[in-house]
């Protein structure tokens, strides 16, 4: 049988960038300072600055009086109004559910007061989002469309006075909002983005198609990314705009399905001549990448928020199931097999909740710079999320795979345990890929040695420039690289009020981060030593040097957590053995990262790869028959009037 026929390739229409124009892109919309300190950087470079994080910080009273309030509102809400079977069933969120949310103030949780809104703090919000979207997946990813990365959050961190008094009483009572960046060919390279926005007088003109805009279907508000040409009087660039959803020359061309989230609105949305009044523009022109990527600094804890809520339900269920299924004359769960998967659920998700709280607090304190913290709980959470999910669905067995429509048919309890794993899978893509990820944080992991030593790698520097990054990089890796031969994970007795009379010691583990910071960082000097300007292309590396951060901070922030459980006499005691079990679940995956940072097949791989690419390996591939349909790899998003019905569907 011969390999089976290539589907047709499209290349759409989008302009052509090289790799170095994107990555120019991409770091112009950085921030460039770090103007407050930052536990996770600190721990990259080799400094575990325990004394960022510890005591724990807390909420005010007023704070938690408020979130309380609303949070025992919204479970009377979910226990009595929410049918997440019915979602599942229809693929969509019920009107009335949405104008229940409405009323209960949902939609503004994150809005302060003045413009209408709940003013809750990070640490609430994510609270209602882990509890709504316990009920139902695709009403937490509803809300968190609409407040971390639609309209409200880039209005209250850039918009103007005369912007926010507009349009934020609208967002935090009625309307809903959408966030439009991903193009049909243009993913996490924005420089490549294809929507244009052209200067007319006192409007611009929007043209382009973007994809995947959750919440576009049913939107009234949008916030568009669209790219402004250069022309006198206009520095172009890539640009934020607020437009409303009914405007002349919208159409959401396609409502989405996916194998998860089949309540979600997510669509296909064209511009064709969309006229936006200058004055909804979001910032100067040309900062639209830098407001999305800030507004996500902390738009990206919703999503860890609502995997603490879906491993608090996965042990849930794992404790009640496996205490009554029995096997082999005892229940399941007192096999060492299913044991240590329910060990693993109840331990990591008391870390990520951990995590999910305690960047949350620095956010509402906003005394700390929280990027590098955000991203490692959004690429932990989203991981770890899944393989809790994973577990749960292996505990349960057969019924694991089973529908809940299906057990319930049959008589037994419906558990949805096959639709969790659905929903939660695509957090490994939303708002930045594991992969993505991965280089967004080693990016700023190694900020301070770019910034002492990038101009030695840059081919464009001149010599001048060069010479003068080398003194200064000896001058700060004369300083620096001594600190990391020793430090306080040395010394037996270090952290000694993490082992309290009664309970596990904690203070071990935290020893372990301090030296394995600096293992870390050291590992990282010789890599970029050894490859220099080829660090960037060893993904593979970065992606294992990060994954030990996400270890590190993981471990600190449960060890914390449980000491203030501890202090506050809530658990303490049961906290300790939590944190005390998941630190060594974690120095075991650590010590594995760390030994694959050198010993790995990374170089192999991309052999393979190139035999794949080439077809070398395409007799590999007979022997069955490809099930997709025809039709391009990626859709035309050609500019131009609409051809499709209309779907956009507000809720009123």
């Amino acid at each position: 049988m011969s390999a089976p026929t290539d589907k047709p390739l499209h290349q759409p229409h989008t302009p052509k960038i090289s790799e170095r124009e994107a990555r120019q892109v991409a770091e112009a919309a950085r921030e460039q300072d770090w103007r407050k300190p930052s536990f996770a950087k600190e721990l990259f470079l080799g400094r575990f600055r325990l004394d960022l994080i510890h005591p724990h910080p807390v909420p005010t009273g007023e704070a938690t009086r408020r979130g309380e309030e609303f949070l025992s509102k919204l479970r009377r809400f979910c226990d009595s109004e929410i049918d997440g079977a019915r979602i599942e069933r229809e693929a969509r969120i019920p009107d009335e559910v949405i104008n229940g949310l409405r009323e209960l103030g949902a939609l503004g949780m994150k809005i302060e007061p003045k413009y209408g809104g709940l003013g809750l703090t990070q640490v609430y919000y994510n609270k209602a989002l882990a509890l709504v979207g316990s009920a139902n997946p695709a009403i937490g990813a509803l809300l968190s469309a609409h407040q971390s990365i639609g309209v409200p959050q880039p209005l209250k961190q850039f918009g103007t006075e005369e912007q926010k008094q507009k349009f934020l009483p609208r967002l935090a009572s009625t309307d809903i909002s959408a966030f439009l960046l991903t193009e049909p060919d243009v993913g996490s390279d924005p420089a490549r983005l294809a929507t244009t926005a052209v200067p007319d007088g006192d409007h611009y003109v929007l043209d382009g198609v973007k994809l995947w805009t959750t919440n576009g279907v049913v939107a009234d508000l949008l916030v568009v990314m669209a790219r402004v040409p250069k022309s006198e009087g206009h520095k172009g660039g890539i640009t934020a705009f607020v437009v409303e959803a009914d405007s002349e020359g919208i159409t959401v061309e396609n409502r989405n399905s996916f194998m998860g989230l089949r309540g979600l609105e997510n669509g296909v949305t064209r511009f064709h001549q969309v006229r936006v009044p200058a004055e909804n523009r979001i910032g100067p022109e040309g900062a639209g990448l830098k407001i999305a990527l800030t507004t996500l600094n902390t738009g990206r804890l919703s999503l860890p928020a609502m995997c603490v809520g879906a491993g608090k339900w996965c042990l849930k269920i794992a404790r009640e199931w496996s205490a009554v299924r029995e096997q082999w004359g005892k229940p399941v769960a007192k096999h060492e097999a299913v044991g240590a998967k329910i060990s693993f659920i109840a331990a990591t998700t008391f870390a990520l909740e951990a995590v999910v709280d305690l960047a949350s607090q620095m956010a509402d304190e906003d005394r700390n710079d929280i990027r590098i913290e955000a991203a490692l709980a959004k690429l932990y959470g989203s991981e770890m999320g899944c393989l809790m999910a994973d577990e749960l669905v292996q505990i349960r067995g057969g019924r694991g795979f089973e529908t809940a429509e299906s057990l319930a048919a049959r008589g037994e309890r419906a558990v949805p345990a096959e639709q969790l794993l659905r929903d939660l899978r695509i957090n490994r893509i939303f708002e930045g890929s594991t992969e993505i990820m991965h280089l967004l944080i080693a990016r700023e992991a190694v900020d301070a040695h770019l910034a002492v030593a990038g101009d030695i790698i840059d081919p464009d520097k001149p010599m001048a420039a060069k010479a003068r990054a080398g003194a200064n990089a000896a001058a700060f890796y004369a300083r620096w690289l001594p600190k990391l031969v020793t430090g306080p994970g040395q010394l037996p007795r270090t952290y000694a009020e993490f082992h309290p009379a009664g309970h596990q010691d904690l203070s071990t583990h935290l020893r372990y981060v301090e030296r394995s910071s600096r293992k870390l960082a050291r590992s990282t000097f010789y890599a970029m030593s050894r490859w220099q300007g080829r660090m960037e292309t060893k993904q593979g590396f970065l992606g294992r040097i990060v994954d030990i951060g996400a270890e590190l901070f993981a471990m600190s922030a449960a060890c914390v957590r449980a000491d203030m459980l501890r202090a506050s006499g809530d658990h303490g005691r049961e906290a300790y053995q939590l944190a005390d079990v998941f630190c060594r679940q974690a120095r075991i995956r650590v010590e594995e990262l760390f030994t694959r940072l050198w010993s790995n097949t990374d170089d192999l791989d991309r052999k393979v790869v190139d035999g794949v690419l080439s077809g070398t390996y395409s007799w590999l591939e007979e022997g069955v028959v490809d099930a997709s349909g025809e039709g391009p790899w990626i859709a035309d998003a050609t500019p131009g009037p609409s051809v499709k019905e209309n779907v956009h569907r507000p809720i009123r």
